[in-house]
């Protein structure tokens, strides 16, 4: 795997079948990601935004911008051969080109592969894989018989599952980036709520899903397929829960827990906890001494 990691510097990404290991094709984060695993070009476009992705959040922040330049994104430009692109990777290292070409660059790869190989561990042990969808070019009406209304009605549940995980996803992703450039406070706070509105739902439909028609599955794997969120007892998992059941609104999610904790304290103050450890504290922010609702509430609600 190391091997075939390394074979793809020598054109650096995006990746070509000229420069791919079939080994990298076959692994399960690949594979469930093409929109055809069949098809060699889309598990290539799959293996290719897999490899992006863990770039963009390679682990060891110090050496994050030598490893990208290094395969060819950002801080490298298109058209960079792999001896200026390790220049500039060693250049963002702070090393000279030997020593990183010797001592650093073979870690970046290990580091690299082991993700990779985390990643196809991750969708090997999922509960439950997204539905690839097709392009339909014709009405497909449900038959009136029981069978085809019970499987129609499954697909429903689930297309309504997978569109809550993705949603909460999209909302625990977009308070990442916000942290990360520093945002104001208000803007992440009010995404952190959002985040929590959406992950709630997504746990609702879980429940839902499972009861009817999945009952072995567990609820708490299928919800962290959105992403991670700030640890909750079960009787805060069950608040949130109950005050997103149902599809309310935004507005009506915030409602239900006016005046309680757990929102604020425990959801908002756990995700806001990496911008607190770089951020000075002042009287009307989470972790300035006093009491523990420091953290403001939304700011779309009054009072």
């Amino acid at each position: 795997m190391v091997d075939a990691v390394a074979r793809l510097l020598r054109r650096g990404l995006p990746v070509t079948l000229a420069a791919v290991d079939p080994v990298l094709l076959e692994l399960r984060g690949v594979l469930a990601r093409a929109v055809d695993p069949g098809d060699e070009a889309s598990r290539i476009a799959a293996l290719d935004g897999t490899l992006r992705g863990l770039l963009a959040r390679f682990p060891d922040a110090r050496y994050a911008a030598a490893a990208r330049a290094l395969f060819g994104l950002p801080p490298a430009t298109p058209g960079m051969n792999l001896t200026a692109r390790r220049a500039l990777a060693a250049e963002r290292a702070g090393h000279e080109v030997h020593h990183f070409r010797k001592r650093v660059e073979p870690r970046l790869i290990a580091t690299l592969t082991a993700e990779l190989l985390a990643d196809a561990d991750r969708f090997t042990h999922a509960p439950l894989i997204a539905p690839r969808l097709a392009p339909v070019s014709a009405r497909q009406p449900v038959l009136a018989d029981p069978f085809a209304w019970e499987v129609a009605e499954q697909e429903e549940q689930l297309s309504l599952l997978w569109s809550a995980i993705y949603a909460a996803r999209a909302e625990l992703l977009a308070v990442e980036r916000l942290i990360s450039l520093r945002a104001e406070r208000t803007d992440i706070v009010r995404a952190a709520v959002t985040a929590a509105w959406r992950w709630a739902g997504a746990r609702a439909e879980a429940i839902s899903y499972t009861t009817a028609f999945a009952p072995d599955l567990t609820i708490d794997e299928l919800v962290a397929l959105a992403g991670w969120t700030p640890p909750l007892t079960p009787g805060q998992t069950s608040r949130l829960t109950e005050a997103a059941a149902g599809g309310v609104a935004r507005e009506q999610f915030v409602a239900h827990l006016h005046g309680e904790t757990v929102l604020d304290d425990t959801w908002t103050t756990g995700l806001l906890a990496a911008l607190q450890s770089t951020e000075p504290t002042s009287p009307e922010q989470p972790g300035a001494g006093g009491s523990s609702t420091a953290v403001p509430a939304d700011p779309d609600q009054n009072g």
